[in-house]
């Protein structure tokens, strides 16, 4: 089996010692993508856009690997506030359309650099 790390230009830097992704074999790992706005690193104002931006990321992560929401099988989500569950659901259908992937969400005690969502992703070439 082969492995390779997968970088992408178009997403925020990882806030540790980590990559955006890891393809083994035909299946690409993704790390949580943060709503951060990969230009200004900073958060975007609301669960809303942060929301928006996560997935953003995620998608240019996948396309970097050269994939997309398509190949996506599982996701996990990550809230600070599981009251938000309603307004991130509304969103994410927007980019996951026809067969959504599996998926898990959990309310967390707190995310990376005080951010309210986080999405990963497991998906498969």
């Amino acid at each position: 089996m082969t492995k390779s790390v997968v970088n992408a230009t178009n997403a925020p830097a990882a806030v540790g010692p980590y990559v955006h992704a890891v393809k083994a074999g035909e299946t690409l790992y993704t790390s949580g993508q943060l709503g951060l706005d990969p230009v200004s690193g900073e958060f975007p104002e609301g669960i809303e856009a942060q929301t928006e931006q996560s997935l953003k990321n995620l998608g240019a992560v996948l396309e970097a690997a050269g994939l997309s929401y398509a190949n996506v099988v599982k996701t996990t989500v990550f809230l600070a506030d599981m009251n938000d569950f309603a307004v991130v659901n509304s969103i994410y259908a927007k980019y996951f359309t026809g067969e959504a992937p599996a998926r898990s969400c959990v309310q967390v005690a707190k995310l990376p650099k005080g951010g309210l969502v986080e999405i990963e992703a497991i998906a498969i070439a």
